[in-house]
């Protein structure tokens, strides 16, 4: 079995964080959910993305795996004490934070945005998964705010990087009047029916008080690259990357 390949990425001066953004390549899952699925809630063979999941931890060096349920709310669990990569998610929510070192925080995608949140002294982690719904209320600027408060800090003092997901140049919304509340008319083309969501979560960061230069993206559209992601929108059966982030 090949190694399931990942992008990297380093927050400037930040090297005790670790964070990975995995592809669809490399792993033991067989098609739809070829190769590298993470995910046991999408009907792929679970020993499959047991071993898949336990071989990242591995290579990663992670000591403890934490990934929710996700529901497209609005729920952070703070400072969670074990997980395993062998298991399935127990909690429901969106999003996790820790300050332990070896503990990696999950988010599982297939055109969500993965927003994945450092401190600027690296005193915690957190990762949050962000989908249209979470953007329509404001999850990356309540995000924010909650973790501020549970960690007394500033917004100024964190560093945030948004992973491959959904580019504005695809994601197509039909009912854009229902879907979103009054205010987000500037980030939708009335001619494309397409949403701008990469922008708009740079906007809820900065509006909820991130230093713009301390907000970074990785613009790799999942429906776009079908041979490096999986994307729900374009084959509905598919599996799932995944966003690690980790204190080391």
């Amino acid at each position: 079995m090949a190694e399931l390949t990942y992008i990297p990425f380093v927050f400037p001066g930040l090297e005790k964080i670790s964070v990975v953004f995995t592809t669809r390549n490399g792993g033991k899952c067989e098609a739809p959910f070829d190769e590298g699925n993470i995910s046991f809630d999408v009907g792929d063979d679970p020993y499959n993305v047991r071993e898949n999941r336990t071989a990242l931890a591995a290579t990663l060096g992670i000591t403890q795996w934490h990934e929710c349920k996700q529901v497209h709310g609005d729920v952070i669990h703070f400072e969670p004490e074990c997980g395993s990569a062998g298991d399935p998610a127990i909690l429901e929510g969106d999003g996790f934070a820790t300050s332990a070192k070896g503990h990696g925080l999950v988010v599982k995608t297939a055109d969500c945005q993965p927003i994945l949140i450092a401190h600027k002294d690296g005193n915690f982690v957190a990762g949050l998964h962000n989908g249209w719904r979470g953007n329509a209320m404001n999850f990356p600027g309540k995000g924010v705010k909650r973790l501020c408060e549970h960690y007394s800090c500033n917004p100024s003092d964190l560093l945030a990087v948004r992973g491959p997901s959904l580019s504005p140049a695809v994601s197509e919304f039909k009912n854009f009047s229902t879907d979103f509340e009054p205010g987000f008319e500037a980030y939708f083309d009335e001619k494309s029916r397409m949403v701008d969501l990469w922008q708009l979560t740079r906007d809820q960061l900065q509006e909820a008080g991130l230093n713009p230069r301390n907000i970074y993206s990785i613009d790799m559209c999942t429906y776009s690259m079908s041979d490096t992601f999986f994307s729900y929108r374009r084959d509905h059966i598919t599996g799932r990357q995944c966003s690690l982030i980790w204190i080391k």
